[in-house]
């Protein structure tokens, strides 16, 4: 009897229907169809009218402006960054305590002088002066270097001679007037400076042991020029903005007055974040000012800026970026104007 019934449930499977396929949806046009259509009708046109709009005279100052002002200070930023991350990764960070005095105000210049000799963007400064003090630097010390090294190494003063050829005498104001701001600035931290104002964190520089130093210098020498190249672009095209889109008027209103101009490329300088690199290739191009003000474009940028200012405060603490940035700018305005007024 239940084989019967096994067989009747085969003969009703042999003949039952089919199932129905199952239903593929068709492809259809994606949903983001109009979007693609418009990139590909408005491409022609829209590249059509920025041809023709960079054409117009004005936009091809722009552009020679801002190319040349990048291709000089191009091979500058370059070996800067490439010293800098040489240093990083083959000099032993003991050397530099070493070399310094034991008193403190006698460590302030040399510590200033030793950026003479020792090459390195600004943005380097703020984590090479934490690891100093960290090694038992006196802060008022490290600050100096922290100020002095971008702003008269053997690069940027190079770069300053090639961007003012005809004045030799601004390479030595920028020399004189950044080394006078980074020492007074030491001075002042040993006289005013507190403790609870800094708070220095733990972060490495320089070579860790267990690992390349060819390694750590092409990954500091990439970091430093991609980082510090996008500012120098940014610089060159607010200096080429200046030349050709603000109206002359406008500027004589401050060109034309000695405090109002330095006051006004200090906050430029402060707002453009310029690479101490190519800074004077910039300071250059702003040909309506007085030497003075453009010198202190040029001592005020690798010492403050709105990136130098981020970084103090990630570093140091929110305390002592501010303190230290107003102080800093002051002087080194100040410095700009009494060694400028003297030697341009």
């Amino acid at each position: 009897m239940q084989k019967t019934e096994e067989l009747a449930e085969e003969a009703e499977a042999a003949v039952a229907v089919p199932a129905a396929p199952e239903r593929v949806p068709a492809r259809g046009w994606p949903a983001f169809w109009p979007l693609l259509l418009a990139a590909a009708v408005l491409a022609g046109p829209a590249l059509l009218l920025l041809g023709r709009w960079m054409d117009v005279p004005a936009m091809q100052a722009w552009r020679t402006v801002c190319l040349a002002i990048t291709v000089q200070a191009l091979p500058f930023l370059l070996l800067g960054t490439a010293l800098s991350g040489a240093i990083n990764a083959f000099v032993p960070a003991t050397a530099f305590s070493r070399a310094l005095p034991r008193n403190p105000a006698l460590a302030v210049p040399v510590a200033g002088v030793a950026g003479v000799v020792l090459p390195g963007c600004e943005c380097a400064s703020v984590p090479v002066a934490n690891s100093l003090i960290r090694r038992g630097v006196t802060p008022a010390a490290a600050f100096a270097f922290l100020l002095s090294a971008p702003a008269v190494n053997p690069v940027v003063l190079t770069a300053t001679a090639v961007a003012f050829p005809s004045s030799p005498l601004m390479v030595l104001a920028r020399l004189l007037a950044s080394l006078a701001t980074a020492a007074v600035m030491g001075w002042l931290w040993l006289w005013l400076g507190r403790e609870e104002w800094l708070r220095p964190t733990v972060r490495h520089t320089g070579h860790r042991p267990g690992h390349s130093r060819w390694r750590e210098f092409r990954l500091g020498f990439q970091h430093d020029f991609l980082h510090a190249g996008g500012f120098l672009v940014v610089g060159a095209m607010a200096a080429a903005t200046f030349n050709v889109a603000v109206p002359r008027s406008v500027l004589d209103v401050f060109s034309g007055s000695t405090w109002l101009s330095v006051l006004f490329l200090a906050g430029l300088a402060v707002v453009l974040a310029v690479c101490s690199e190519a800074d004077a290739f910039v300071a250059a191009s702003l040909t309506g000012f007085s030497p003075v003000a453009r010198l202190a474009f040029m001592v005020v940028g690798p010492m403050v800026d709105l990136k130098l200012i981020a970084l103090q405060a990630g570093t140091f603490g929110r305390a002592f970026a501010v303190r230290f940035s107003t102080a800093t700018t002051v002087v080194a305005v100040a410095c700009s104007a009494l060694i400028g007024g003297a030697l341009l």
